[in-house]
């Protein structure tokens, strides 16, 4: 008799390149991401100085990105551009720091104890679809105009919205999990601090990254309060005299430092969390 041979080993053959850009939550090269992300970046700004250097609109209401940056240049030089970066980020960290600071441990409670859920989770629900703005006057009136009235104002359209997102966060760890801790005798403390804290902990973040970026949007709102200096002022300001120019320059900056906190945060869970896949 004659033996077998065992038949060669075949393996799939690998997808063609183009279509490995396209699996499901596939994986892309280094270079790719970081070409893409500066397309995406430059597509706009490219399409915004086509518009303005062919005609296309009108200077007044659109200008291009050559009066923008001398514009820049100017508000830097001549009119307190640092200063008005530093007053506008202490004012929009300490709204969302203070209702991270209040938001964590209420939405904790909220998504552990199904009592504290039943008590404070529908007034949240309700508050939350309230705008930030109409409390303007409320403020004004509860804590006057200095500081403290654009920080409660960044704090109000900040904190419902994060109290629920941390509940829903803690609500994701897994029963199992739970069940097994109390099965080894964990008491309710040692079950939130060893088992509930570390499962929600990067969603926790990506919950805080996420609300850190509406705290910049309340920012604008936040210094109509008798405001006398920061970027939304600014903007405010360059709105009564149709510098568009500046209106422009102000919504980029904070674009530009909403993004710089934004890769922060994703930075500090890439060290935080090195197992996680990002």
């Amino acid at each position: 008799m004659t033996a077998h041979r065992p038949l060669p080993e075949t393996r799939p053959a690998a997808p063609p390149k183009a279509a490995r850009w396209w699996v499901i939550r596939g994986d892309l090269p280094r270079g790719a991401i970081w070409g893409l992300a500066l397309a995406g970046l430059l597509a706009p700004l490219l399409a915004w100085w086509a518009a303005t250097t062919f005609g296309v609109s009108n200077p007044m209401f659109l200008p291009g990105p050559d009066a923008v940056i001398k514009r820049l240049g100017h508000w830097l030089t001549d009119e307190g551009l640092f200063a008005d970066i530093a007053i506008s980020v202490w004012r929009v960290m300490g709204g969302f720091c203070s209702s991270a600071l209040l938001a964590l441990p209420l939405g904790l409670y909220i998504g552990t104890y199904r009592p504290v859920q039943a008590f404070l989770e529908p007034l949240t629900d309700f508050i939350r679809y309230m705008p930030a703005v109409a409390f303007i006057p409320l403020v004004m009136l509860w804590v006057g105009i200095d500081e403290g009235s654009k920080i409660l104002i960044i704090f109000i359209g900040t904190f419902f919205q994060m109290v629920l997102m941390v509940a829903e966060d803690v609500r994701r760890v897994p029963m199992a999990q739970i069940e097994a801790a109390q099965t080894m005798g964990a008491s309710r403390y040692e079950v939130i601090k060893l088992v509930i804290l570390p499962s929600a902990r990067p969603a926790l973040l990506d919950t805080l990254r996420i609300t850190c970026g509406w705290a910049w949007t309340y920012l604008v709102v936040a210094e109509l309060v008798a405001a006398n200096s920061g970027l939304g002022y600014a903007i405010l300001k360059a709105q009564r005299y149709m510098q568009t120019d500046k209106i422009f320059a102000g919504i980029l900056l904070i674009g530009v430092i909403g993004l710089l906190t934004d890769q922060a945060f994703r930075w500090l869970g890439r060290l935080a969390f090195p197992w996680l896949k990002r």
